[in-house]
């Protein structure tokens, strides 16, 4: 099966929930929550989620989807729910064909709330479900740094497609990865089908831009290699990491960003190594989080793992229950990278 229509529709799907992001990211009133878990959420996270989740389910019907969000608070919000969808309904992409390839608006609020609410899937290793972070990197967002709004289709527990969309990602492709989101040319949508390798293409505000082809650069020198990880300490260990990268002999400094679009970097050759190792043993990955960057690194020529070597396993739910940690390197070096994580994290045992 090709996925061209899934692949399509995902993008642009993407590229119309990132102008509602950019719209709320350039204002100083984010309407911010706190989640059970009190982690953040904006009036951006829900808005584009009710976006991308009204397409899907104006073009497939019948498929799941497993969302970060739900639409309880806004439901006991009714004026926080009318911000949003006064956000939403003015969220449309310029061109007319690819606005009705999407359903075109919603209609009202209780079509908002109840698009949000749909993305209640359990996930899980069987049919087709979308897994959807409409603002990957919620505190970077909120802290003015870089964030993905991210969407995979994964087919019994298979990831088949996957779109990042990265507003604050320079286009060109051969720019060095920074954490840095001033300046000009800044917005591309990476994308990956299984198979047919990833590509990246500017964002635009209608019809999507042509994408080119997109490729790992190999490592020969592991020393001189880049990486990245998280920002937060609490999502990944900063200290094993810097371990590892001494232990490998890398002396550059790591690169802090928020999200996935610590993927799609890599998945171009901006940087080498992503690694986000754990910091508790109880800790679960959710699906949201790496099903789209996963892809898209594989397809461009790298290797993704856990912290053992083992494959992520996107079907047990909505988490990566069975994984802990993520490795991402270029096929090349995963493995001699991999070594030293198992050294490192056996060393603490």
């Amino acid at each position: 099966m090709s996925y061209n229509q899934e692949l399509n529709v995902a993008l642009l799907a993407v590229q119309r929930a990132t102008l509602l992001t950019q719209k709320v990211f350039h204002n100083n009133a984010k309407g911010t929550l706190s989640k059970d878990d009190h982690s953040p959420v904006t009036i951006g996270d829900f808005g584009a989620q009710a976006l991308i989740i009204s397409a899907l389910r104006h073009n497939f019907p019948h498929d799941e989807i497993v969302g970060e969000e739900e639409a309880s608070s806004l439901r006991d919000n009714p004026s926080l729910a009318e911000q949003i969808f006064t956000l939403v309904k003015e969220s449309k992409l310029d061109d007319s064909s690819a606005e009705d390839q999407l359903g075109g608006p919603i209609n009202n609020l209780e079509s908002m709330l109840a698009a949000i609410d749909a993305g209640n899937s359990g996930g899980g290793a069987k049919g087709r479900i979308w897994a959807l972070d409409p603002i990957d990197g919620t505190k970077g967002f909120l802290r003015g740094g870089q964030y993905a709004v991210c969407l995979a289709l994964i087919v019994n527990g298979d990831v088949k497609a996957g779109v990042l969309g990265c507003p604050n990602l320079p286009i060109d492709d051969t720019a060095p990865i920074s954490a840095d989101v001033g300046g000009t040319g800044k917005g591309v949508l990476f994308a990956a089908v299984q198979g047919l390798g990833a590509t990246s293409r500017p964002l635009t505000r209608g019809t999507l831009a042509s994408g080119q082809k997109i490729a790992m650069k190999e490592v020969p020198d592991i020393t001189l290699a880049t990486f990245c990880e998280s920002v937060e300490a609490g999502h990944s260990s900063h200290g094993d990491q810097a371990e590892i990268a001494r232990r490998l002999g890398i002396t550059k400094e790591s690169v802090r960003m928020d999200s996935q679009a610590k993927y799609g970097s890599i998945a171009r050759g901006a940087g080498d190594l992503y690694l986000r190792l754990p910091v508790r043993k109880d800790y679960e990955e959710k699906i949201w989080d790496h099903a789209a960057g996963d892809l898209i690194v594989r397809e461009a020529g790298g290797e993704v793992t856990d912290a053992e070597g083992g494959r992520l396993d996107f079907g047990v739910g909505r988490t990566l229950r069975k994984n802990k940690g993520v490795v991402a390197a270029p096929r090349g070096c995963h493995g001699k990278v991999l070594d030293v994580v198992k050294e490192v994290l056996g060393g603490k045992r």
